[in-house]
């Protein structure tokens, strides 16, 4: 993984709106990489501070860092005691059609 991949990785990462999440591998389509999830996942563990990491999840709607769980709810995001995301269909954002 090089460092265009990460900064182009952040860069989407950061237009996610707040209350919103995306998805490792819609943010690997974006970037151009659409089986690269796991590199997504992988940009994120070391990514800036400005970089909202906790709203990039799996594709099933569940929290891949569950200590990202306060920083959602503080975005009034619902995130059930089993880890997904109440109505991750509707706050589900996809750069590729939001852009």
């Amino acid at each position: 993984m090089n460092d265009l991949f990460k900064q182009q990785v952040y860069e989407i990462t950061r237009l996610i709106p707040k209350g919103r999440v995306s998805t490792y591998g819609a943010v690997a389509k974006a970037v151009g990489y659409p089986n690269h999830s796991r590199h997504v996942g992988n940009a994120m563990g070391g990514c800036p501070k400005d970089v909202p990491a906790h709203r990039v999840i799996s594709s099933t709607g569940k929290l891949s860092v569950p200590s990202f769980r306060e920083r959602l709810e503080k975005e009034k995001v619902v995130v059930q005691e089993n880890w997904k995301i109440k109505d991750f269909k509707t706050l589900f954002w996809d750069p590729l059609k939001e852009l």
